[in-house]
């Protein structure tokens, strides 16, 4: 059914190099094709997860002390980790019992103990760490990968975002902003199963194909003929691409998304049939079980077809962010834990994890003592902490069984091999063959970039 308009559209995307899908040569040999970023939105707490601080224990219910003293403690003390941690694979590193069965794949991971990021805030923090700048309007992180690189297979977007619900901030996190429109992530709701229901009005319901094809042929040549007498626009040129995606899409998205291709059991190792805590969802920030389950189980598949960048949201809004009480974290690890050791061991049995980067972790961390402002009720929680945290990078030529930096003893701030947002999108776009330095869009006078004016590649994490 593709043939012909399909590649019309394709031919037609030669003409303007800038606004291509087609699949581009990176600016070296790359050691990865793909990216999968787990976002933990609201921020788990780096201490309670992959950062163990024994001196928690030793000051708990104390405050900071001595030159730690002019720390922000907003009158909280520091409080011991409730989850215990261990020492896994050959490489012995430490992570929690929140991430059980991920630390199985510990010889694999990649942890980076010294992320810092610029704000506290989530909507900043989350731009940032999706567009890498703390401000919208800039491009997403999947925008640049697929304007740098296009995409592998012409029958499904580049980019998607798999969320239940919509995170903090909302589409300005998988938005293209000034980049072509091509680039625009592609928003599908993970609280779905039906295919239909997560890409709704994609099935042709009249007439035959042949009739279809020639329909979409016409409106497409008017189009481009408008386009010629306009001397480019790019929010037309970006409509008529969305249209030729949509119509090639007819003949392998919704087989993409239909999870129930799956067998039961490999269902069942994600936990993707979990519906459980339904009710839950009357809470703006609550996550049911399942859902990201899901969207890590069709990022698999999305991988499997060439689709260059997968998101996937651990929920609406910012389910991670656990002011009240820090033990909230049991529950959204046990919906995260199994489903991103599933992905990781598909990937790996499959050998697509060597050539897929997966990132997990969220906006920001967490501070290590506990939160006590006014509208808190229950005094186990802790607040925001943006100078110091944790995110894993796997697979895609990252150095497996390495714990990279450090924050200080008490999982504060990041004191030893810091890494800034902008390291990790430059280190990323360096194992995808980009120079993130190279990697330009001109717009309003100057040339833009994802790490904005500064970045580093950590080569120190690169296998």
């Amino acid at each position: 059914m593709t043939n012909g308009f399909g590649a019309i559209g394709l031919a037609g995307l030669l003409h303007g190099e800038s606004a291509s899908l087609l699949p581009k040569k990176p600016h070296f040999a790359p050691k990865a094709k793909q990216v999968i970023f787990l976002f933990l939105n609201g921020g788990p707490s780096q201490v309670d997860t992959f950062d163990p601080k024994p001196s928690l224990a030793k000051y708990h219910g104390k405050p900071m002390p001595g030159e730690f003293k002019a720390a922000k403690q907003e009158r909280g003390t520091l409080m011991q980790s409730p989850f215990g941690f261990k020492r896994y694979g050959q490489s012995g590193l430490e992570i929690s019992d929140l991430f059980a069965k991920t630390a199985a794949h510990a010889d694999d991971l990649c942890v980076i103990r010294s992320m810092h990021t610029d704000l506290p805030a989530h909507q900043q923090a989350i731009m940032q760490m999706n567009s890498g700048r703390v401000i919208p309007g800039f491009p997403s992180w999947g925008a640049w990968t697929t304007y740098g690189l296009g995409t592998e297979n012409a029958n499904l977007p580049g980019f998607i975002a798999l969320c239940a619900g919509v995170p903090d901030v909302g589409p300005q996190v998988w938005s293209s902003a000034f980049l072509p429109a091509a680039y625009q992530g592609t928003y599908v709701p993970a609280d779905e199963s039906d295919p239909e229901k997560m890409i709704q009005h994609l099935r042709n319901r009249t007439g035959s194909p042949a009739e279809q094809k020639r329909r979409v042929e016409l409106w497409q040549k008017l189009n481009r003929m408008e386009l010629a007498d306009r001397g480019g626009d790019a929010q037309l040129e970006g409509r008529i691409q969305s249209m030729e995606v949509a119509y090639r899409m007819q003949a392998e998205a919704l087989e993409a998304f239909d999870i129930s291709k799956e067998s039961a059991e490999v269902r069942a190792r994600y936990g993707a049939d979990q519906y459980e805590n339904a009710a839950e969802m009357k809470i703006k920030s609550a996550t049911r079980d399942g859902d990201f389950a899901r969207g890590c189980l069709v990022a698999r598949r999305l991988i499997e077809r060439g689709v260059r960048a997968v998101q996937v949201y651990a929920g609406n809004d910012k389910p991670w962010d656990s002011h009240h009480d820090i033990l909230v974290h049991r529950r959204l690890a046990r919906q995260a834990d199994q489903p991103i050791a599933a992905l990781l061991s598909d990937l790996k049995s499959s050998g697509l994890l060597k050539e897929t980067i997966v990132i997990i972790g969220g906006e920001f961390g967490r501070r290590p003592w506990t939160e006590v402002a006014g509208r808190i009720n229950v005094q186990n929680g802790r607040n925001h902490n943006n100078e110091g945290f944790t995110t894993v990078l796997v697979g895609g030529g990252v150095k497996g069984g390495y714990a990279h930096g450090a924050t200080d003893e008490f999982g504060y701030q990041s004191v030893e091999k810091k890494v800034h947002v902008h390291d990790m999108h430059a280190t990323v776009l360096h194992l995808l063959g980009l120079e993130h330095t190279r990697l330009t869009y001109p717009y309003s006078g100057r040339d833009f970039r994802l790490t904005d004016v500064a970045g580093n590649v950590v080569k120190e994490i690169i296998a």
